[in-house]
């Protein structure tokens, strides 16, 4: 039985991972920044698990943290796969961007050469599409691609979060080129990554849909987004373990592509009896509602700009389908209402 080690095994895309690599056979050492956490992970896969014997050996934890050493070397004893899913992901820009940069940066260069030392061969780390589209793209092309790169200094890539995961995710290919040639890396790049969480306990992603029906926004601002199942990316990191052809390979995962105000209309024709609101604000006013809310400041950037994504790859080399952007919708609305979150 394979040994993983899943790094952020209590976040929402790492409990989908969690089970996933539970119900593929994989023996599973889940890290968490604090023990107390390991019910609340055993509790969220427990009623999807094909089989749940022996789980307590299957299922282990250890408690590690991004920003200390310790633990590491006895997290990684006996591993073979390092599947590094931990990073920080806020809606709103931080105060000072080194707060998200550091962390991820630092945070992936820690579990890189903690798994060389260990001799830990296999590599599968999670980054995102923001290290992929802070970038104008080159002429003849209208979708965003895995040959590209964020530019940092870029309108759109100079966002803290931005920054954080290209930084990151360079920093990990350049660690593996020049330190561990012998460590085949797959970096997997999700998208807006939404559908139902696991249990009560999800991160940042999940609140768009609930910002919509809750009508927090009077008007919405003129943003696409491309989006992604929870369940497509778990898939997509587990099965890359054993996919030769995905060695050394960035790998974008993504359905499509929706605009904030087609997201909300659709919202609305399933809840037709809902405050949700579906007009699109003027781009003047979001740029004034910024000055005061970081959360719009952080999107300011992305006004108006198409999000078009290329899932050809991971579509080809997982022979798969992703799951299509209304069913996701629907179903991460159909969880937050059902669990009490939002009311319809």
């Amino acid at each position: 039985m394979t040994k993983v080690l899943l790094t952020g095994a209590s976040g929402y895309i790492g409990k989908h991972i969690a089970l996933e690599l539970l119900n593929q056979g994989y023996e599973v050492r889940a890290s968490v920044r604090n023990l107390s956490k390991s019910s609340e992970v055993q509790k969220a896969v427990m009623p999807y698990l094909k089989d749940s014997n022996n789980l307590d050996t299957r299922l282990t934890f250890v408690e590690l943290d991004l920003e200390k050493d310790k633990g590491w070397d006895e997290a990684l004893k006996d591993i073979e796969v390092l599947m590094h899913t931990a990073s920080p992901f806020p809606i709103a820009s931080p105060k000072d961007e080194n707060d998200l940069i550091r962390p991820a940066v630092e945070g992936t260069l820690r579990a890189l050469k903690a798994a060389h030392k260990s001799g830990v061969k296999r590599i599968i780390l999670t980054s995102s599409n923001a290290s992929v589209y802070g970038c104008d793209l080159p002429a003849g092309k209208s979708e965003f691609d895995e040959t590209m790169w964020t530019d940092i200094n870029h309108p759109v890539g100079r966002t803290a979060y931005t920054k954080s995961k290209t930084l990151a995710e360079k920093a990990a290919w350049d660690f593996i080129r020049n330190s561990a040639p012998e460590i085949t890396l797959t970096t997997v790049n999700p998208v807006l990554v939404l559908g139902a969480p696991l249990d009560n306990n999800f991160g940042s992603s999940v609140s768009i849909i609930e910002r919509i029906i809750k009508a927090e926004d009077p008007m919405l601002p003129d943003l696409s987004f491309a989006l992604v199942d929870v369940r497509d990316v778990a898939f997509v990191h587990v099965e890359a373990i054993k996919n030769e052809a995905t060695k050394g390979e960035r790998i974008l995962a993504s359905s499509g592509t929706i605009s904030f105000v087609e997201m909300a209309k659709y919202l609305k024709s399933i809840y037709p009896k809902s405050k949700i609101k579906t007009a699109q604000a003027p781009a003047f006013l979001i740029k004034l509602l910024s000055f005061f809310d970081n959360e719009i400041k952080a999107v300011l950037p992305l006004l108006g700009r198409p999000m078009n994504v290329n899932n050809q790859k991971a579509q080809r080399l997982f022979d798969m389908k992703f799951t299509p952007i209304k069913v996701i919708i629907k179903e991460t609305s159909d969880f937050l209402i059902k669990n009490g979150f939002v009311n319809v």
